[in-house]
C-alpha cells in the first residue's frame, strides 16, 4: 500500500514561510499531477497548487505570487510548497495529492498549518 508522508507544517506569525513537503513510500508511476489542496474548519478543500508532468503549473489566486511548487518525477515521487507571506486565512490542513488518472490517486494524511501572532 502506497503511503505519502507529508511533513513541514506547523505555527507560524503572519508574514512567515514554511516549507511544506511530501514524499511517497514508494516510486510511482504513471504520474500525471502532484499537488497540494487544503481544507480549513467549516471549508470545502481546495486546490492550492499543482504540478504537471509536462511541466504546467497551477496556482489558486490567493497564494499566487506567494506559494510556490515544486516536484521530482523521475527520481522518485516528492512534492513540496514553499510558502512565503503567510497570512491568518492560510490557515488549513493540507493535504498533498498524486493523481494517477485512470491508475488512480493517493492523499497525503493532512499536516496542519497555523498561521497566527
Amino acid at each position: 500500500q502506497v503511503q505519502l508522508v507529508e511533513s513541514g507544517g506547523g505555527l507560524v506569525q503572519p508574514g512567515g514561510s514554511l516549507r511544506l513537503s511530501c514524499a511517497a513510500s514508494e516510486r510511482l508511476f504513471r504520474v500525471n499531477v502532484m499537488g497540494w489542496y487544503r481544507q480549513a474548519p467549516g471549508k470545502e478543500r481546495e486546490l492550492v497548487a499543482s504540478l504537471a508532468t509536462d511541466g504546467r503549473i497551477h496556482y489558486a489566486d490567493s497564494v499566487l505570487g506567494r506559494f510556490f511548487i515544486s516536484g521530482d518525477f523521475a527520481k522518485s515521487t516528492t512534492v513540496s510548497l514553499q510558502m512565503h507571506s503567510l497570512k491568518a486565512e492560510d490557515t488549513a490542513v493540507y493535504y498533498c495529492n498524486i493523481d494517477r488518472g485512470r491508475y488512480g490517486q493517493f492523499w497525503g494524511q493532512g499536516t496542519q498549518v497555523t498561521v497566527s501572532s
